[in-house]
């Protein structure tokens, strides 16, 4: 079948790529099956797979954090492999606008822009192009002054990756995305010796731009906060990419003849992940990062994820030790159970009571031994994004987090469970990857095949078929133990767009 499908340079390149040709016969049979979509049963909500933690609470959990911390148990996990070509798509527009100086946007355009952080830097460059700004500016010349911005003629900011943008600016020194999530970093992740492990994800084209910005700026944040960062650097790996195929489900072709893969979205990361030697780590993407007059929220609510995720990994270790370590009776098993569906919410049989005590221990060891996850969620105010949700497969409830595109809306039912939903993903998770001998999960294990997503792209004015791994924090992550938790909005400051900079949340005061 492989050889009838492929040439001999098709399979070369498929080995040099380090794609297996099972996961390529894989795909293609997902391709022809089609998707999936899950079943939602209903949203999670405050009290109802929400967990609510009191005020009383958040100092205990903070001190759980910052023992950990201090013992080096942490790591901070940054996706930064987002391009923001997607951030200036209205200011691509605008450059091709011939009446972009009179119009409305162009009038925005002209008053906002000394607001961003990358002003400064846009002024050095335009002078040195021999312009001046200001002149620009005042002869009604944006159009000039765009391709600045977004080309190699300028600071080309569309083609760069968003860990290199600026977007905040300080009296002393305008930082990055990236050098906002170092700050961070030596505010939760610091150790007692002063170490922050921080590991940033990057697209290949940009491994070395962005290694070369993290030498030139870790020594002022190292001296600024007193610590010493440990701070690596992966990309997504070529072997995640997934075979595109045409309308028929066969391998699609460029006009060369070449088999066309694509990046596998951020579920090809959970390599990434497996490959960290972490024990807590924090994941958060690259764009959601305030300045520091809005950090002590993000620390706080950081510490407080963390403590509730270490103070919940501490029951489980103690129930598995129990439950292979001793002798344990009706009282000690009912117990347990009564943590895993009140704790975690774990949904056992529902005739698990009747079943002999030796299959309790066998189901309750296999649910309480994976990796645990603490996910923080944001009451839902119209951020475009998935949810938690309780879902349903075969009869089993389970707590996921849910994108829009893995819903089928065809039903109303569905479309109306989807509607009707309290709160949003920040993306703001805190995860327990060892085990209670303290060995590392292989994280692989815990993905769920069936969420792969489907859809409809074109190249070289022809349609096909792309598909993406199970999401990172979707289905790749499926099978882990899970706790959703209430954090205030204010932890939760995006940028998708370029305009997004100018929400007062990420403006000086």
């Amino acid at each position: 079948m492989v050889h009838s499908l492929f040439t001999d340079e098709d399979l070369k390149r498929i080995r040099d790529d380090g794609i297996s040709k099972e996961d390529i016969m894989a795909q293609l049979k997902i391709f022809k099956k089609g998707f999936i979509p899950v079943k939602l049963k209903r949203p999670c909500t405050a009290g109802d797979g929400i967990v609510v933690i009191p005020d009383a609470d958040r100092a205990p959990l903070i001190r759980t954090h910052d023992d950990a911390a201090r013992q080096g148990r942490m790591i901070k996990f940054v996706p930064a492999s987002g391009a923001a070509s997607r951030m200036f798509r209205n200011w691509f527009r605008y450059e091709a606008m011939e009446d972009f100086k009179t119009s409305q946007s162009g009038i925005d355009f002209v008053r906002d822009l000394p607001q961003f952080a990358f002003y400064n830097d846009l002024q050095k460059i335009i002078s040195q192009n021999g312009r001046d700004i200001n002149d620009l500016i005042k002869d009604d010349k944006p159009n000039i002054i765009l391709p600045y911005i977004l080309t190699s003629k300028g600071l080309n900011y569309a083609h760069l990756p968003k860990a290199l943008l600026k977007f905040h600016s300080y009296p002393e020194h305008n930082r990055t995305s990236l050098e906002e999530h170092l700050v961070e970093a030596a505010l939760y992740v610091q150790n007692a010796d002063h170490k922050c492990n921080v590991h940033f994800t990057v697209s290949d084209e940009h491994k070395l731009e962005v290694q070369d910005h993290i030498t030139r700026v870790r020594k002022y944040y190292e001296d600024k906060y007193g610590v010493t960062y440990n701070v690596s650097v992966s990309i997504q790996l070529p072997s995640t990419n997934t075979i595109a195929v045409d309308m028929y489900s066969s391998p699609f072709r460029d006009d060369e003849g070449r088999l066309v893969f694509r990046p596998g979205g951020h579920g090809a990361l959970l390599k990434n992940l497996n490959a960290i030697d972490g024990d807590i780590i924090f994941l958060k993407n690259i764009d959601n990062v305030t300045p520091d007059r809005l950090k002590p929220a993000t620390v706080l609510h950081k510490k407080i994820l963390a403590g509730y995720l270490v103070q919940i990994q501490e029951e489980i270790f103690a129930n598995l030790r129990l439950l292979t370590e001793e002798q344990v009776d009706n009282k000690i098993l009912s117990g347990i159970a009564r943590f895993c569906n009140e704790k975690i919410f774990i949904d056992l049989p529902l005739a698990f009571e009747d079943f002999s005590p030796s299959r309790k221990i066998d189901i309750m060891i296999d649910k309480l031994n994976r990796p645990l996850r603490v996910c923080g969620m944001v009451k839902n105010e119209g951020e475009p994004g998935g949810g938690p949700f309780w879902t349903d497969e075969n009869g089993t409830q389970s707590l996921q987090i849910i994108e829009q595109a893995q819903i089928d809306f065809k039903s109303d039912e569905q479309k109306r469970i989807w509607n009707s939903s309290t709160h949003f993903n920040p993306v703001d998770l805190v995860c327990g990857v060892k085990d209670y001998w303290g060995r590392k999960f292989d994280l692989e294990k815990y993905v769920d095949k069936n969420t792969y997503l489907i859809s409809g792209k074109s190249l070289e004015g022809r349609n096909l078929k792309a598909l993406e791994l199970p999401g990172l924090w979707n289905g790749a992550m499926a099978s882990w133990n899970t706790v959703f938790v209430e954090v205030p909005i204010i932890t939760f400051n995006p940028v998708k767009t370029i305009n997004d900079l100018l929400r007062k949340e990420h403006l000086p005061d």
